[in-house]
Formats: structure tokens, sequence, C-alpha cells
């Protein structure tokens, strides 16, 4: 059923009030990013027919076997944990998010927004459409207070960064993302009210805000892992950060800088060409390219430097097929890719678990979308428990310093709407 709304941000809040009253529900929001290969504006899936939840270890198979069995509207996560099915690895950091490492299920009901026409897909759409309808558009946003904390010292994070670098100069590894955990305990939030002023003051085109239970994903991702439409699968990695600027001239001289910085355009083909390389193993022979490289975007927060990797499907390699093949996503791992995820085992403090992860849809059409889960926070409401994550390219020519403040910049906006003050980055 179509239905016209006529203020499609009204709607939105809306429909996630209503579906705030379920047990499980996932919301993408592309908040009007003009993007060639996104299908929707919106997408809100409410309500479990069936589910899949398990761990690592056969992970990819049972969700083959699911999407077999559920041919229609599928949503739901990859954890980055995964990396130990899909490689020989482990994990063995501290975790009290308690996210599994594989969650997706078949929805009740489905809303599709494009413009200002709603697709509601439910057994009673009228019903459904009046119950959203029924809820009030104003949202309390009043901001929590919550103490958070950093699982590194800026002195520890300089020593740990010193310490990736000697493998570095050794050759283990070319370049590496190493994350560091901020959180809070005993935190108390409203994840609604939350993400609307995360999504507010960080609109980005890959925003997330998912139920699981009493677990929430709110995020503010700009980067898209994989998405397959037709026979092509594009990749689109996110590797070069940049603060905006106070002026349209600062904003416009910060963007050619990074445009023609030397050490980001390092970072970016590093990730690119190991991108090319993960999508080989899906492709049609001679089909992998690079569509665009050192793509500048501009964010509410950031500019971003993107490069956009393209290829045809093989006639004998399944969705679920070609996101294992590439998971977890070279953006948030490293070259040579399994060294640098062992490493970062022994570096970093925490487990990422659904951070370096990826969340989205298959389609009933066959296609498919998912993030990069970062710009993210993520919370346990049983245990109290808040974290995020942030991290950076680590090359030969990295300046920890310099690392050190890109995650500052990369946490500004969560921390914003956590009620924390603005850390000074110079």
């Amino acid at each position: 059923m179509l239905k016209h709304i006529s203020d499609t941000e009204i709607f939105k809040q809306k429909a996630l009030q209503w579906a705030s009253s379920f047990d499980v529900f996932c919301y993408l929001d592309s908040n009007n990013s003009i993007d060639q290969y996104s299908n929707f504006d919106a997408l809100i899936a409410v309500g479990v027919k069936t589910e899949i939840v398990t761990v690592a270890g056969t992970a990819f198979d049972q969700l083959e076997e699911f999407r077999e069995a559920n041919p229609g509207w599928v949503t739901g996560f990859f954890g980055y944990d995964l990396k130990n099915e899909t490689e020989h690895l482990t994990s063995a950091n501290t975790d009290h998010l308690a996210f599994p490492d594989l969650y997706f299920f078949v929805p009740e009901h489905i809303i599709i927004i494009k413009g200002n026409e709603a697709e509601i897909i439910a057994d009673n759409p009228q019903q459904v459409f009046e119950l959203i309808e029924s809820k009030t558009s104003k949202i309390d946003t009043t901001l929590p207070t919550v103490d958070v904390k950093s699982g590194f010292s800026r002195a520890e994070y300089l020593n740990a960064i010193a310490g990736i670098k000697e493998h570095i100069n050794r050759g283990d590894i070319y370049v590496t993302n190493f994350c560091q955990e901020f959180f809070a305990e005993n935190a108390v939030i409203d994840p609604l009210a939350i993400f609307l002023e995360l999504n507010e003051v960080s609109p980005n085109p890959f925003s997330v805000f998912f139920k699981w239970r009493g677990n929430y994903i709110l995020c503010a991702s700009p980067e898209r892992f994989m998405a397959k439409r037709g026979n092509r699968l594009i990749s689109q990695p996110i590797k070069g950060t940049a603060k905006r600027g106070k002026d349209e001239a600062e904003d416009e001289a910060i963007k050619q800088e990074l445009r023609n910085h030397a050490k980001e355009q390092q970072e970016n083909v590093m990730v690119v060409d190991l991108v090319r390389n993960d999508l080989t193993r899906s492709a049609k022979q001679g089909t992998v390219k690079t569509e665009e490289l050192f793509g500048i975007y501009s964010f509410s927060q950031v500019h971003q430097m993107i490069s956009t990797v393209v290829c045809e499907i093989d006639d004998n390699t399944s969705a679920v097929q070609a996101i294992k093949n590439a998971f977890p996503m070279g953006s948030m791992t490293g070259a040579p890719k399994i060294s640098a995820m062992l490493l970062m085992e022994q570096y970093e403090r925490s487990k990422r678990g659904v951070y370096s992860g990826a969340v989205g849809y298959f389609s009933p059409d066959g296609d498919f979308d998912f993030n990069v889960v970062i710009r993210s926070l993520l919370y346990n409401q049983t245990n109290k428990y808040l974290s995020f994550h942030a991290g950076s390219a680590i090359t030969f020519h990295a300046d920890a310093e310099k690392e050190y403040e890109e995650c500052l910049l990369k946490v500004q906006a969560i921390l914003a709407v956590l009620g924390q003050p603005p850390i000074k980055i110079d």
C-alpha cells in the first residue's frame, strides 16, 4: 500500500516511536543523500516473523540457508568477530555488550520511504499507517549525563602507535586500523532520543537505529561496505578524514589539502588495493575496476576521502558468499589483512563486536546494501553499558599525535549527544 506523507521527517519520527514498542526493529536512513546506488530514502523493518541468531563458526553457512528459506526482505547485522570464521583468528578481549556475531530477521512489517511516499508492506498496512499517525511528533530529547571514559590515555595510545610502527618497519604489515573504545558504565539513556539527536547533529547516508531486544545500535555511518545492484557489486571504502572549516573559504582549503595529502592518499590506495583483491574472489574475471579514486565528500562533522570499487559478480557466487569473501571490510582491517587483524587483537583492549561490522538488508530482488558500523554508539540496556569506538589508519608515515586527534574528531558528535563538552582539537 502506498501512502502520501506531507512531512517526511515527522513521519519518520512517528514511525520510530511506533517501532520502538517492538522487541526488534531496524531503521535505515540515507538522510536525503544523493547516491546513485541507493534505492530508497529510508527503510523501517519491524517485528520478527523468523530470525537467525548465531556466533562465529558456521554463521555464514547458516545465513545462506536462512536466506534461501526466506527470499524476501531480511535485515540484520554482521559483527566484526566473524573474522574468526573467515580466517583462523580469535578474540580474547573484553566484551560488555553481548551482541551476537550475526543476527538477521524476517520482518512482520516493512515501510519504504521515497520522497513523500511511504510503501507499507504488512498484513494490515492501513492499520500500521493509522498507528504511526497516532503517535506524537514531539519527543523529549533531554541529553543524559554519563561519565565517558577512554580505554587508552593519550600517553598509552601514543605508546601503542609506536609499537605498531615497529611492526610496520619490520614489514609485518603495511597499514592497519587501530581502534580505541570510549565507554560509560551504569549509563541510563533513552536510545530513541539519543538517535534522533545524533541523526540531527550528524546526518550521514548510512545511519541506523537497530534494536535487538535490550541492545541498541545507534549509528551515524558515512561508509558503505558493499552493495549488490543487479549483477554488480559496489564497495566504497573511506580512508582520509579532515575537520570542517569555520567558513566556506577555510572549508575549501581543507578539502584541497585532504585531496592532495600524500599520507591520506597512501592510506586510500592501500585500502582500494585490498578491496579490489577482496572483490576479485567474487567477480567475473577482468571486471574489477576502480570507478572513483580519492573522491572528497563533505558531511556535517568532517570531510572524507572515499573511493568506489565495482565488479560484476560471478554467476556461481551467492550474495551471502560475496559478503563473506570481503568480510571484514578492508577499511577497518589493514594490509596484509590477516596479519593486521591478528596484530590489532594484541594492541586493542576491547572486542569490537558490532563496531567494524555491518548493518543492512537483503531485498526480494536479490540485491543487498550494508554499511560499515563506525561513528556508532552501542548500548546494552540490561547491563547499562554504553560503548563507542574510534579508529584511524596507521602507516609508516603516521603521526601518532595527529592520529589521536583524528579519533577525537570522529567521536565529537557522539560526545555532544551524550551531553559531554567538545574536546578541543588544534
